[in-house]
């Protein structure tokens, strides 16, 4: 029995505060989509395309996260800290470098992703200011998941946590004062959302770095730079990367079809999103812990006990994502309410949350064997699985149903098929153990 119930405290004390930091995360983002939806459906949809556009950014960063995590979790669990801290210092700098190409692109081609989905006028100006402004945080936010992801492998979530649980309530201040012009400030709408993103994020980069130096960290500070270590963060990252890269273009091309069919149904998809990110952002959470354990696991020289590990965290993924999805399917109309008041809008993002509701259970599925594989370096098989189930379930018959039949309802279902076909091969991999021979 006392095995049993620190086997248990082990795992919360890793997801429950990884879950909430990730609920976190998605709260601050979603706080800019609260605060200007009460500015207009322009304006929500301008706010979030633009975040669903940063998600190419998000799927560069997957490089450094599964990189950093798959490498420094290995390190951790053998006990390794001198080699772990020259590793975090390695992969601060090439984040960095990374980070200045990356940011230069942001600037040049995200304002040009409103007029490719053929969005109105209003949007497009609306949105062009709010991913401009943006681009100023992108090298910080490079830096900081690699000291987010470094944390979370040495097994404190709880900084992190703490971190973002102050941040959150800066941003909320920073929105009210910088959009509606409170306490004597510009009202910027759209843009001041911007702007309090982008100073959030660097005031969270520079407490890590605080607590860095202050050797408040389990790493040990220096400026070293080891290729080898950052070569074998990249071979694994990179797959990752590139799943990350292309599932979100194909997740734009799916936003292309919904667009089609007007600004209230892409202003309810929007705000369907961010709601569904209530739920599987805790998931990412348990994610992020089967990840970790994966990788000590392995590191430690204990494949079966990696495994015992992944299948607890699993355990409570599904049973707490298939609560939320409850809530989707039988109350989505005061949830959406809380983002905009116009009747049609939330009359589309209701109809969005219901049809996810009932993909709660596969999708924590999705997210903890995907983590799981990850953190053992299995990037290239979740490759696979992930983008053939993508394009062949969800985006071409999601482009067919749209062209004959012009009805969002299938199209929400292709969608969600996606996710249960995910599901069954990537626990189909899982359980065939291959992941337990792969040397990072």
């Amino acid at each position: 029995m006392t095995i049993f119930n620190t086997k248990h405290k082990k795992i919360l004390s890793l997801a429950v505060p990884a879950a909430l930091n990730s609920l976190l995360d998605m709260l601050q983002i979603i706080t800019d989509l609260i605060m200007v939806g009460r500015i207009s459906a322009f304006a929500i949809a301008a706010v979030g395309l633009g975040l669903q556009s940063l998600m190419f950014v998000f799927a560069i960063l997957t490089l450094l996260h599964v990189g950093t995590s798959a490498i420094l979790s290995r390190f951790v669990g053998a006990r390794r800290m001198k080699r772990a801290s020259l590793g975090l210092s390695s992969l601060i700098r090439f984040a960095f470098y990374l980070s200045i190409p990356v940011t230069l692109l942001w600037y040049l081609l995200s304002p040009m992703v409103f007029v490719w989905f053929g969005t109105a006028i209003e949007v497009i100006e609306l949105g062009s200011s709010y991913v401009t402004m943006l681009t100023i945080m992108l090298p910080f936010i490079f830096v900081k998941m690699v000291f987010v992801t470094a944390l979370n492998s040495a097994g404190d979530t709880k900084t992190p946590f703490y971190i973002k649980l102050v941040s959150i309530f800066i941003n909320i201040f920073l929105n009210w004062i910088l959009i509606y012009g409170n306490l004597g400030f510009p009202m910027l709408g759209v843009e001041g959302a911007a702007i309090a993103t982008v100073i959030v994020n660097i005031l969270e980069l520079l407490v890590y770095i605080f607590l860095y130096i202050s050797k408040k960290t389990p790493f040990i500070p220096m400026w070293y730079y080891s290729k080898s270590i950052v070569s074998r963060a990249l071979k694994v990252g990179i797959p990752a990367s590139f799943e990350r890269t292309l599932t979100f273009g194909s997740f734009m091309l799916f936003t292309v079809i919904i667009a089609h069919f007007g600004t209230e149904t892409l202003a309810g998809y929007q705000i369907g999103l961010r709601i569904e990110g209530l739920a599987f952002m805790p998931g990412i959470g348990f994610t992020i812990a089967a990840m970790t354990l994966m990788g000590q696991g392995l590191g430690a020289k204990n494949p079966d006990l990696a495994r015992d590990d992944v299948m607890l965290v699993l355990k409570y993924t599904t049973s707490f994502m298939f609560v939320l999805g409850l809530f989707m399917i039988f109350t989505p109309e005061p949830i959406v309410w809380l983002f905009t008041n116009d009747p049609q809008t939330i009359k589309e993002a209701s109809l969005y949350l219901q049809i996810v509701g009932f993909s709660q259970i596969p999708l924590a599925f999705n997210f903890v064997l995907s983590g799981a594989l990850r953190g053992a370096g299995d990037t290239k098989r979740t490759l696979k699985i992930n983008l053939t189930s993508l394009w062949l379930v969800r985006i071409i018959p999601a482009f067919l149903l749209a062209y004959y039949f012009e009805s969002v309802l299938l199209i929400y279902l292709a969608m969600i098929s996606d996710t249960f076909v995910k599901a069954f091969f990537l626990w189909r991999a899982f359980d065939k153990g291959e992941w337990k021979k792969i040397k990072v």
